[in-house]
């Protein structure tokens, strides 16, 4: 799939449920409302759609949520998918947890062809997991990330940067992670539904981050990438990479490679704009046939727009995007 701007897109990222168990300050709203089940495709409509992308040429899939371990019997759509791991499928299946669940679920993951996850977990301190969460708590996360490492997963830590939350504990982090393997990726703030908090007293330059962080550790350029927005640097000190994900400090739309799928059947060509196809008519449709479905993806595809109109400033209120990111998937 070529969309207009000649860029291939290979990358689905599917969120298999809007709901989960914490409340990120940054992600929901405290009271959020999700949606009722009757508007979420069943896990075999997914994976028939995931079909239908991998066929187009997608060849990599990332299954996201809100949480999306939360979601009953997922790992039938884990396995489903990871049957189609090789030549002529996907390259790689992965997945972005928060780890709650991972102490009972690491083991099937890693059996149903995951070999690499990203965990969110912004801070390694308690008190200021317990405020970015709302009510969670760190040590069931903990266990989780070292239940991954044990069941042979790649493990990356993903952190969102927040002014006066998180920020002076990057070092800390990247200590850490070297001392148990794992890679660190830092990500700004996105104006993505509305919250609680003011994302202006939130919003932190990563391109600031960077800065200070070399005053004591030494990062050298690398051109790992993992076909994410993610620019990888080696901290030379630990042998781990630090990513770091800037939308809007400096955008990565000219390498844009995916899109969205949520779990109603809603296609986002852009995670930064409202433009979307509504697949789940398509799917549900009686009369079309698998080429039919593929048309409709190709249909939307053609419609990829160049960048995100993403801003923060204390001009404008109201976010960029109005739908929340556990909606859209991460």
């Amino acid at each position: 799939m070529i969309d207009p701007f000649g860029r291939r897109v290979s990358y689905l990222r599917v969120s298999v449920t809007d709901r989960c168990d914490l409340r990120c300050v940054y992600c929901m709203a405290e009271d959020m409302t999700f949606l009722p089940k009757a508007e979420v495709l069943t896990l075999e409509e997914l994976d028939r759609l995931c079909g239908a992308f991998i066929g187009l040429g997608v060849d990599r899939i990332r299954l996201t949520g809100g949480e999306p371990l939360v979601r009953k019997n997922v790992m039938s759509l884990f396995r489903s998918l990871g049957a189609r791991l090789g030549e002529g499928g996907l390259r790689e299946l992965t997945t972005t947890t928060n780890g709650t669940q991972l102490v009972r679920m690491a083991g099937d993951l890693h059996a149903a062809g995951v070999r690499r996850i990203n965990v969110s977990m912004d801070t390694l301190d308690p008190a200021t997991f317990a405020a970015i969460t709302r009510w969670g708590k760190l040590e069931p996360t903990l266990d989780g990330i070292f239940a991954a490492k044990a069941a042979g997963l790649a493990v990356k830590i993903n952190a969102v940067a927040m002014k006066g939350v998180n920020e002076d504990e990057f070092d800390r982090m990247i200590g850490w992670c070297g001392e148990h393997g794992f890679d660190l990726c830092l990500i700004e703030t996105m104006p993505l539904g509305e919250i609680s908090a003011d994302r202006n007293d939130q919003y932190l330059p990563l391109s600031s981050v960077r800065t200070r962080l070399q005053r004591n550790w030494t990062l050298d350029e690398t051109d790992y990438s993992t076909g994410g927005p993610a620019r990888y640097f080696t901290v030379r000190e630990t042998g781990q990479r630090i990513g770091f994900i800037t939308p809007l400090t400096h955008n990565f739309c000219e390498s844009c490679n995916r899109v969205r799928l949520t779990c109603t059947g809603t296609l986002y060509m852009c995670l930064g704009q409202d433009d979307s196809a509504d697949l789940r008519r398509h799917l549900r449709d009686p009369d079309l046939d698998e080429a039919g479905l593929q048309q409709a993806i190709l249909d939307a595809i053609a419609r990829k727009p160049k960048g995100h109109d993403f801003v923060i400033d204390r001009t404008r209120r109201q976010p960029a995007v109005a739908r929340h990111m556990s909606v859209t998937g991460g």
